[in-house]
């Protein structure tokens, strides 16, 4: 007979393993399968050591730059090796806390591959030498799995020196020369971390625009700024093959109906992600799914009754924190709780050089819905920080209702955007207007005081903003 539980996590990702400690604090007996490290794709190949990476490679960046402080050093050099074993170190220890926050709230892990079978019962064949097997149950299921790297269907993609995200992070020598195939967040970032260490970086973008689903300011804005540093980037340029001969990898492509190549020692394949259902499903229980996700109601209970999924199994936006979201909200529903947390907002977050933070609507989209908007803008080259670090870059920019004076959305981009993105969240979920965020006072000298003057230019205007001439006839 197979054990029972409340609740059956499958994936110990940022969506599963946060449903499962809220639903063991919730009084839930819980259980949580997964067959590699927990934290998932984000803390073991994804989010942080990504951010790591970018960390590191910006210490590198800022100690060159260091003369314009006064500062003064020579042959400075960087042990990627190193570099490489600081992002393993800075893993380890996190994947380490949510090993003790799993046993703390007393969630039972389960190390090995779940499959969900009729009648809500899971097979876990565990990762030992004997492949044993072990049958749990849970009144209800939820399905985190995750996501894995898409590979599009491209001549010559199956070669070896043509990496994915994981591949890259496990290489102990930085590569001289990279194309990214994509210029979506994950293209960017990785073009900041390996910029910064002077490898020469082409991106292949597709679409457009980069970060097609950023503000059309901000992507203009990147693109620049990422030229003014050397890396070649080619929009609406779509990759037809890969060759490699040796230790050179060619990719063609076409732009502008005209086919060319260009050369490197890699090629990044950074076009997206794909839900991870591999094995996911035993023979006759598959819910109902559409383009590889499945498909889930509001309660994000699928077509099968108590079989729940979360994160990037199913339509949304492919984020680690969306994804513990709604593994919060999912936790307390079956809890018989109000969920605790809002949804409908979602920040965006690119952590280039200057960071990029958007959350609600942007103007084009505000203009879209038929809303009349007014928007504020400030230029953080007035902000005393920025000017103080050097880091002048950017703006930050809000958008309001007119008839009301509602935040509706904002967009920067800026030092510590990701982090002051958050004001914005608070504001949009709980409705505020560009007058309730104006009576807070905001210390000086911050980046944050450019949240202030942004929304004092949807009124009487910025005190650091120079006031537009007007035309005297």
């Amino acid at each position: 007979m197979s054990e029972i539980y409340d609740i059956v996590v499958i994936g110990a990702g940022p969506g599963g393993y946060v449903a499962a400690i809220k639903a063991a604090k919730l009084g839930l007996r819980t259980a949580i399968i997964e067959e590699r490290a927990v934290g998932g794709t984000c803390l073991n190949r994804g989010c942080i050591p990504a951010k790591a990476m970018i960390h590191a490679s910006s210490l590198y960046k800022e100690v060159k730059e260091a003369e314009q402080f006064g500062i003064h050093v020579s042959d400075v050099t960087y042990d990627y090796d190193k570099i490489v074993s600081y992002k393993e170190a800075t893993t380890d220890k996190l994947v380490q806390g949510v090993q003790q926050l799993l046993k703390a709230n007393g969630v039972d892990v389960l190390e090995g591959k779940g499959t969900l079978l009729k009648d809500k019962k899971v097979l876990v064949q565990k990762m030992d030498e004997l492949g044993s097997e072990v049958m749990i149950e849970g009144k209800h299921i939820i399905l985190a799995t995750g996501s894995r790297p898409f590979i599009p269907p491209i001549s010559g993609i199956e070669q070896a020196r043509v990496l994915t995200s994981d591949e890259l992070f496990a290489m102990r020598e930085a590569p001289k020369s990279l194309i990214i195939i994509g210029g979506g967040v994950i293209s960017v970032e990785f073009a900041t971390v390996y910029a910064n260490l002077g490898c020469r970086i082409t991106i292949l973008e597709a679409m457009p625009k980069l970060v097609p689903n950023m503000d059309k300011e901000i992507s203009q804005n990147l693109k620049m700024i990422l030229k003014k540093r050397g890396i070649d980037i080619h929009t609406s340029a779509s990759v037809e093959r890969i060759t490699v001969d040796g230790e050179t990898c060619t990719c063609f492509y076409t732009e502008k109906e005209k086919e060319q190549n260009v050369t490197a020692d890699y090629v990044l394949c950074a076009v997206g992600r794909c839900p991870n259902t591999e094995g996911l499903f035993g023979e006759n229980v598959q819910p109902d799914m559409e383009r590889g996700r499945i498909l889930v109601n509001e309660e994000f209970e699928s077509s099968i009754p108590g079989v729940y999924a979360i994160g990037d199994l199913i339509f949304g936006m492919q984020l680690a924190h969306t994804a513990s979201a709604q593994g919060m909200v999912v936790a307390e529903k079956l809890a018989g709780k109000e969920p605790t947390i809002d949804l409908e907002v979602v920040p965006g977050c690119v952590y280039t050089d200057p960071e990029i933070a958007s959350a609600g609507l942007t103007e084009e989209q505000a203009k879209e819905k038929g809303i009349n908007v007014k928007c504020g803008k400030f230029i953080m080259s007035a902000n005393g920080k920025s000017v103080i670090t050097q880091e002048e870059r950017g703006f930050i920019k809000v958008v309001a209702e007119e008839s009301t004076g509602k935040i509706l959305g904002a967009q920067m981009m800026c030092a510590r955007a990701t982090d002051m993105i958050g004001e914005f969240v608070t504001s949009i979920t709980n409705g505020l207007t560009v007058e309730q965020m104006l009576r807070g006072m905001r210390s000086h000298p911050t980046y944050n005081e450019g949240i202030g003057e942004a929304l004092e230019e949807l009124g009487d205007g910025a005190i650091h903003v120079a006031p537009k001439k007007k035309n005297n006839r």
